[in-house]
């Protein structure tokens, strides 16, 4: 997962590039098509680096010894949810807590 991500991210470079002002090569709807897809670009890109950033954490949980615990309460976190979220830092109880918290 890690290394697909790196790859799409060095793909998605391309589509996150700033749009061209160039009146003369792109008619205005084009140019704002063109905005609009430059935006969902780089907010895909912003998405995928945060997950990047997760997995390189959880890899240093790993090689820590530290991974699948809670880092609010220190229990186990369930294999249930890490295998849905690898890179969960919360066991349900203290991630619903903090979610209840901020709302």
């Amino acid at each position: 997962m890690h290394d697909e991500l790196k790859r799409l991210s060095a793909m998605g470079d391309e589509a996150a590039a700033v749009v061209e002002l160039d009146q003369s090569k792109v008619g205005r709807l084009s140019r704002m098509d063109a905005m609009q897809a430059q935006a969902v670009a780089q907010d895909t890109a912003s998405r995928r680096d945060l997950m990047i950033r997760g997995i390189q954490a959880a890899l240093e949980r790993i090689d820590a010894g530290e991974y699948g615990r809670c880092q609010s309460c220190d229990e186990d976190i369930l294999p249930k949810r890490l295998e849905i979220e690898p890179t969960a830092l919360f066991c349900i109880r203290c991630a619903s807590e903090r979610e209840i918290g901020s709302s």
